[in-house]
């Protein structure tokens, strides 16, 4: 099995098809053999693929760097006497992270 946060999913393999504006019928051309048989299968536009594709590598990026963040937390131990002065630059780190996260989902 394939682990998915490591796949690449920016080609994925498609199909070009005719459909109908009116039902949403789906048609291809395809060379028929002589042993079809109608399968039921759920589709996904290349468009909405696309879309997914780019949230899930933003995702993957913000996982990241959040993940970052969470390490430089669990591991740094301040001196002795700065304590605050260690958590004040933690804090901002993740509130820049926070407002790039905000201004990317606002676009």
């Amino acid at each position: 099995m394939t682990d998915d946060s490591t796949k690449d999913f920016s080609n994925p393999d498609t199909i070009k098809a005719w459909q109908c504006i009116g039902c949403g019928r789906l048609e291809a051309p395809a060379n028929c053999i002589g042993v079809c048989q109608d399968r039921k299968v759920e589709l996904v536009s290349a468009w909405d693929y696309a879309e997914v594709a780019v949230a899930l590598e933003d995702a993957q990026q913000r996982g990241v760097a959040l993940a970052s963040l969470l390490g430089r937390l669990a591991h740094t131990t301040p001196r002795e006497g700065t304590f605050k002065d260690s958590y004040l630059a933690l804090q901002e780190q993740a509130r820049k992270l926070l407002a790039r996260d905000a201004a990317s989902e606002s676009k």
